[in-house]
């Protein structure tokens, strides 16, 4: 018995299917706000539904409920669904979101394959942010993963060989891969000392990062907005510490220098340094689900994905890399 429900036949031309779903490592909220910017318009119509009681420990995710006037009206359960959609072009969109399942990965993920085939899926796309040792003061890059070497070099990827705790996004990666569809995971280096609060900066470049790898035509100017008053706002709360001033210009030059000469990859993390900042944020966190471009300054401020991935540092880096700046 498959864990989905189709609700609607509904089938755009070859489309790109995003997976974007909570509960994994999504620094400054990076995904989750990639995806709300495309869900209602984008991707407004539910074609499958899954199986939440056989797939969520709901004491984990509870329901919600109403009360009115000391009545119990109702609950809102938890939900998975696929959506489809199109872009500004008429190009299809599909989006995989709601609750990361905690249980079934392998049939959930065979499901999810044997519902993009039905609908010729021609790409799966995932969305991720992590924490990483840069300034926000710099564009926001991406770094990737899945089966899609080409793609992976257009947009850039961490060097060497990396082990951490695997999301869902990773098992479907892999189910994809056998199953013979191109795969690519979009993540967006995020600044550690931001990672526990939104930073649409993130969300933007990982909207750009899809418009690239899918060939789509979808809109960033909100995201771009509430980008240029989150970096304000961020300036402000650095400007009140000069070790956090200090700090980010230390960010700043080693990223201008790696970045400067994309060749040197002796000067990109390593495998080691990502595992060692995604460990420790998941340890000061609480977990990874806790309960346009414009120069200022001279500073570059535009949040396009591209160049080479890079990733975290050590915990024993520059000053100020065991926390975030007080206020954020």
């Amino acid at each position: 018995m498959p864990l989905f429900s189709r609700r609607s036949e509904a089938s755009p031309p070859r489309p790109v299917l995003v997976v974007s779903m909570d509960g994994w490592i999504d620094a400054g909220m990076a995904a989750s706000g990639a995806v709300g910017s495309l869900v209602p318009s984008v991707v407004p119509q539910v074609v499958a539904t899954f199986d939440t009681d056989e797939l969520l420990d709901h004491r984990a995710r509870r329901p919600v409920v109403e009360i009115t006037d000391g009545l119990t009206t109702g609950l809102t359960w938890p939900a998975i669904e696929l959506r489809v959609g199109t872009d500004r072009n008429g190009a299809g969109v599909a989006a995989l979101v709601g609750p990361e399942p905690d249980f079934r990965w392998k049939a959930f993920s065979a499901d999810v394959v044997a519902l993009a085939r039905e609908l010729d899926v021609r790409l799966a796309v995932g969305l991720g942010g992590f924490p990483a040792p840069v300034p926000h003061t710099r564009a926001v890059r991406l770094a990737t993963t899945g089966n899609a070497p080409d793609m992976a070099h257009r947009i850039g990827f961490v060097q060497g060989t990396l082990e951490v705790p695997a999301g869902i996004q990773a098992a479907l990666e892999v189910a994809f891969a056998e199953a013979g569809i191109p795969v690519i995971g979009l993540w967006a280096r995020v600044p550690h000392y931001v990672a526990a609060m939104p930073f649409p900066a993130a969300s933007a470049a990982l909207i750009d990062g899809l418009n690239l790898v899918g060939n789509l035509s979808l809109d960033t100017a909100q995201l771009r907005t509430q980008a240029d008053a989150s970096l304000r706002r961020v300036d402000e709360l650095i400007a009140q510490s000069s070790d956090h001033e200090a700090m980010v210009r230390q960010l700043e030059q080693r990223i201008d220098a790696a970045e400067g000469n994309t060749l040197d990859l002796a000067q990109m993390p390593t495998g080691d340094e990502i595992a060692s900042e995604l460990e420790r944020y998941l340890r000061t966190e609480g977990g990874p689900n806790p309960e346009a471009n414009e120069t200022d300054g001279g500073r570059d401020r535009g949040g396009h994905g591209g160049g080479h991935g890079g990733g975290p540092a050590d915990p024993d880096g520059p000053p100020g890399m065991g926390g975030r700046p007080q206020g954020l």
